[in-house]
């Protein structure tokens, strides 16, 4: 893999091996020889595909991680839509909506074949920052978050709880005014 290649390659915490059978490694020497683009391409998707077989990923994307251009990207991803090889799941609308990618489970699969048989749909998402416009403006709020072992300390006067009064037997996790005595 080239370096520019592999700087797109994000290998995350899914299994390490896919599997598949003679017949489609009899199949897939065929590609190679017929649409070799097409065959590097499916190559890109096993790889990064989700236990289920699929992968969401712009064309831009997968053209970054063959390192081919956008229109013989387009042109692979036909030739194996085509051939039965993958099919494409439109997330959303034409305009503005995406394509999951699902490589066919006669060809490769990451997960027992009895799983393949359950109608769950998941997928990888497969996301190159190039892609992303700069949205600008202020970046998001963060929210406070506790390490373990940490403790709460509030401090200040702060602002009136909008929540109910403390239910009986539970105790509040931050330290708090005790509820004044009926009249």
């Amino acid at each position: 893999m080239s370096d520019d290649v592999r700087k797109y390659h994000q290998s995350g915490t899914r299994g390490t091996w896919v599997q598949t059978e003679r017949a489609g490694h009899e199949a897939w020497a065929q590609l190679i020889h017929h649409a070799p683009r097409a065959a590097q391409l499916l190559h890109v998707l096993v790889a990064n595909m989700d236990e289920r077989g699929a992968l969401v990923a712009s064309q831009a994307t997968l053209s970054k991680l063959t390192g081919v251009s956008v229109a013989t990207t387009k042109r692979a991803l036909a030739e194996l839509i085509k051939g039965q090889w993958i099919q494409t799941i439109r997330i959303g609308g034409e305009r503005g909506g995406t394509l999951a990618y699902v490589v066919n489970s006669r060809i490769a699969w990451a997960d027992s074949r009895e799983n393949l048989k359950l109608a769950r749909f998941s997928a990888r998402v497969l996301i190159s920052s190039e892609d992303q416009a700069d949205i600008g403006g202020a970046p998001l709020q963060p929210v406070p978050a506790l390490a373990p072992g940490e403790l709460q300390l509030p401090a200040g006067e702060g602002n009136k709880p909008p929540a109910q009064e403390s239910l009986d037997g539970m105790l509040p996790d931050l330290p708090s005014q005790p509820n004044p005595a009926p009249q």
